[in-house]
């Protein structure tokens, strides 16, 4: 099952999603001091690398890597202190079983992840960052995240305001697809974001959850990131540590309502998650993962 009026599957380079069949994971792996979750847990080139091989074998159907914090009031870092971060990663992981995306705004950094073999980029601007990064997104033949955010990551939370939260993101969505189908990336290439916890009060976070399958109404598939959040924290009044219940919870209710592709750190227990809802919805065939050619993955350099 799918959201109404979505597409049953999603296109990067050499795989597809078949997204009609199950529910898929997207393991995050931060490579920076300063994220909101796993911050400085991963700098270390090996262990990050060794993480996201772990999230592979614990189910992750791809491997989001940032290595610029997005989290409330970061700053920005440059194009060259970002790819100091995820380049050694990249190069560990050339025998990754399992896509790369990459998780950036910037047409540099994208251009040589691309170069890396990766297959997707997680552009929370929505190509509103650096324009330059439609082309290189298009040219690779790769895969695209477009999400909804207010603002930057700095001045993302000050006082978020909506009339209807909904409505907007989904006219915002609606727009940057058209920005991007123009700019040359296939729509069958394109994934779209509400942006969860970026430039939303609780209320929006949860109103977004509630009526989610009116953003499927847009023709794309839906990639929900509430892993973890402080949206939870905010209900529940748990630390970030103490955010999983809360954070199977959004992810049950996202599926239900049409996501049919999720962003999360705990990659074991929101499999299981993902499992029982699709099992619940009745998807056909629960087990079956990527569609993937022989030559999917590139070697990274």
């Amino acid at each position: 099952m799918t959201a109404p009026g979505a597409a049953a599957s999603f296109a990067c380079r050499r795989c597809t999603f078949a997204l009609d069949r199950r529910t898929h994971l997207l393991g995050v792996l931060n490579v920076t001091p300063d994220s909101f979750s796993d911050g400085g847990a991963f700098l270390d080139p090996g262990a990050a690398a060794e993480h996201a091989l772990r999230m592979a074998a614990d189910g992750a159907d791809c491997i989001d890597i940032g290595g610029e914090s997005t989290r409330p009031g970061a700053s920005p870092v440059s194009a060259e202190e970002e790819w100091a971060r995820i380049g050694p990663v990249l190069k560990r992981l050339g025998r990754c079983p399992v896509p790369i995306s990459v998780d950036t705004t910037k047409a540099a950094v994208a251009g040589r992840a691309l170069d890396a073999g990766v297959a997707i980029v997680n552009d929370v601007s929505a190509l509103r960052f650096d324009p330059a990064l439609a082309g290189v997104v298009a040219e690779a033949g790769a895969g695209l995240v477009l999400m909804h955010m207010r603002g930057t990551p700095r001045t993302m939370q000050e006082h978020p305001s909506y009339g209807d939260v909904v409505a907007e993101v989904r006219a915002f969505l609606a727009e940057r697809l058209q920005v991007a189908v123009a700019a040359g990336i296939p729509p069958e290439a394109i994934l779209l974001d509400p942006g969860i916890g970026f430039g939303k009060a609780v209320e929006h976070n949860l109103t977004l959850l509630r009526r989610l399958p009116e953003l499927g109404t847009l023709g794309r598939p839906l990639l929900v990131g509430p892993s973890r959040k402080s949206f939870i924290g905010a209900v529940l009044g748990t630390a970030v540590t103490e955010r999983l219940e809360g954070t199977a919870a959004a992810l049950a209710l996202a599926i239900a309502g049409g996501a049919t592709l999720v962003r999360v750190h705990d990659v074991k227990a929101m499999g299981r998650v993902a499992r029982m809802c699709d099992a619940i919805l009745g998807r056909e065939a629960p087990h079956v993962g990527v569609v993937r050619g022989a030559a999917e993955r590139v070697p990274a350099h």
